[in-house]
């Protein structure tokens, strides 16, 4: 009988330590405002037709100066690339209900 538990304790322990594994995240969508205001900054822009209707996933923090830290750009083209990291980077917007520190997911379409 003490097998027994002693099995279905470990089973336990080991599906709550799975569930709190996948909860554990911290990156997150940014809220509306900034989604508005990324997609001003990067409204003009002076690319190919090759190089609109890209796809880039930006992966950014903000600082305690309300500015866009660009940590990481994930596209094919490095063109998009760069003039993402160039739009972004620095970019001081209005961050109310952002959490300095915090990264954040966003997928962000170039169109011509």
């Amino acid at each position: 009988m003490r097998k027994i538990s002693l099995v279905v304790v470990a089973a336990m322990l080991l599906s709550a330590g799975n569930l709190l594994a996948n909860n554990t995240s911290d990156e997150d969508k940014p809220n509306k405002t900034l989604v508005t205001q990324i997609s001003k900054l990067l409204s003009k822009n002076t690319l190919t037709e090759s190089e609109v209707d890209a796809t880039a996933y930006v992966r950014f923090t903000v600082n305690a100066y309300s500015e866009i830290v660009v940590l990481s750009v994930k596209t094919e083209n490095a063109v998009v690339e760069s003039f993402v990291k160039a739009g972004l980077n620095y970019q001081k917007v209005d961050v109310t209900k952002m959490i300095a520190g915090k990264v954040y997911v966003m997928p962000v379409r170039i169109k011509g």
